[in-house]
């Protein structure tokens, strides 16, 4: 998925942040290529290192439409959630897929079903595959 990105005023201490806009919503999180970089259009993979806690930052979506947004210092994103064999899930939000790691069990009845996401902002990253 091609995002749009603008840098963010950074003190020594932070990581590199960004303001990402898609045509879902946008949200503040972590730039992973060169912080140069920053600034532009790219095509992008999300990784999220937060683990999935069902019923406390994952919980059934009361819309059916991928969304993208910040409150404060999370993440929100809703999307369709698949389980997988190995005990992971992936997020599929709008055209792109977030792949998760579950810290507890998702009903089985919720595969294929609309989830809502709450994680720290500084827990979700950007690649990009062209900087």
């Amino acid at each position: 998925m091609f995002v749009r990105t603008e840098s963010l005023p950074q003190t020594p201490q932070q990581h590199m942040t960004v303001r990402v806009h898609t045509a879902i919503g946008s949200a503040v999180v972590l730039w992973r290529g060169d912080p140069r970089d920053a600034d532009g259009q790219y095509l992008i993979e999300w990784t999220v290192d937060e683990d999935i806690h069902w019923g406390q930052n994952t919980r059934a979506a009361s819309a059916t439409e991928p969304e993208l947004l910040q409150e404060g210092d999370r993440v929100i994103m809703s999307g369709c959630l698949h389980l997988t064999d190995d005990g992971a899930a992936c997020l599929q939000i709008g055209h792109w897929s977030v792949l998760l790691d579950l810290a507890s069990p998702v009903p089985s009845c919720m595969d294929g079903s609309w989830v809502r996401i709450s994680v720290g902002s500084d827990s979700v990253a950007l690649h990009p595959y062209q900087t």
